[in-house]
Protein backbone atom coordinates (compact mmCIF):
# COMPACT_ATOMS: atom_id res chain seq x y z
CA UNK A 1 0.00 0.00 0.00
CA UNK A 2 2.93 2.35 -0.80
CA UNK A 3 2.05 5.40 -2.81
CA UNK A 4 3.27 5.18 -6.21
CA UNK A 5 1.10 7.83 -8.09
CA UNK A 6 -1.56 10.30 -8.03
CA UNK A 7 -4.16 10.91 -10.12
CA UNK A 8 -5.45 14.94 -10.54
CA UNK A 9 -9.29 15.81 -10.87
CA UNK A 10 -11.14 19.24 -11.12
CA UNK A 11 -11.80 19.37 -7.62
CA UNK A 12 -8.36 17.08 -6.27
CA UNK A 13 -5.10 15.33 -6.27
CA UNK A 14 -5.74 11.64 -5.11
CA UNK A 15 -3.09 9.50 -4.26
CA UNK A 16 -3.08 5.99 -5.70
CA UNK A 17 -1.62 2.88 -3.45
CA UNK A 18 0.15 -0.12 -4.81
CA UNK A 19 -2.11 -3.26 -4.30
CA UNK A 20 1.05 -5.72 -3.66
CA UNK A 21 4.67 -5.50 -3.08
CA UNK A 22 7.22 -5.50 -5.76
CA UNK A 23 9.62 -3.40 -8.03
CA UNK A 24 8.02 -1.06 -10.82
CA UNK A 25 9.48 -2.25 -13.52
CA UNK A 26 7.60 -0.30 -16.75
CA UNK A 27 6.07 2.96 -16.85
CA UNK A 28 3.50 4.09 -19.06
CA UNK A 29 4.90 7.30 -20.18
CA UNK A 30 1.77 7.57 -22.97
CA UNK A 31 -0.21 8.80 -20.11
CA UNK A 32 1.95 11.99 -19.72
CA UNK A 33 0.73 13.31 -22.91
CA UNK A 34 -2.78 11.40 -22.94
CA UNK A 35 -4.04 11.04 -19.38
CA UNK A 36 -7.57 11.01 -20.72
CA UNK A 37 -6.54 7.27 -21.75
CA UNK A 38 -6.90 5.97 -17.47
CA UNK A 39 -10.76 6.42 -18.45
CA UNK A 40 -10.82 5.65 -22.26
CA UNK A 41 -9.27 2.45 -21.72
CA UNK A 42 -8.18 2.19 -18.32
CA UNK A 43 -7.35 -2.25 -19.16
CA UNK A 44 -5.37 -1.67 -22.60
CA UNK A 45 -3.87 1.90 -23.32
CA UNK A 46 -4.75 3.60 -19.61
CA UNK A 47 -2.76 1.07 -17.43
CA UNK A 48 0.18 2.98 -15.48
CA UNK A 49 2.61 0.83 -14.00
CA UNK A 50 3.53 -2.93 -14.25
CA UNK A 51 5.04 -4.66 -11.20
CA UNK A 52 7.11 -7.67 -10.65
CA UNK A 53 5.42 -8.97 -7.94
CA UNK A 54 7.63 -9.60 -5.00
CA UNK A 55 4.72 -12.15 -2.78
CA UNK A 56 2.16 -13.58 -5.17
CA UNK A 57 0.33 -14.82 -2.62
CA UNK A 58 -0.81 -11.33 -1.75
CA UNK A 59 -3.02 -11.43 -4.95
CA UNK A 60 -5.53 -13.69 -3.16
CA UNK A 61 -6.21 -10.67 -0.79
CA UNK A 62 -7.43 -8.60 -4.05
CA UNK A 63 -11.20 -8.53 -5.43
CA UNK A 64 -11.95 -9.57 -8.03
CA UNK A 65 -13.56 -7.86 -11.62
CA UNK A 66 -17.16 -9.01 -10.14
CA UNK A 67 -16.45 -8.13 -6.58
CA UNK A 68 -14.80 -5.09 -7.40
CA UNK A 69 -17.73 -4.21 -9.75
CA UNK A 70 -20.60 -5.05 -6.88
CA UNK A 71 -18.62 -3.09 -4.17
CA UNK A 72 -18.57 -0.03 -6.70
CA UNK A 73 -22.38 -0.32 -7.47
CA UNK A 74 -22.17 -0.97 -10.77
Amino acid sequence: MQEFATVESVKAVSPIYAPVSGEVVEINQELENKPELINQSPHEQGWIVVIAISNPKELESLLTAEQYEQHIGT
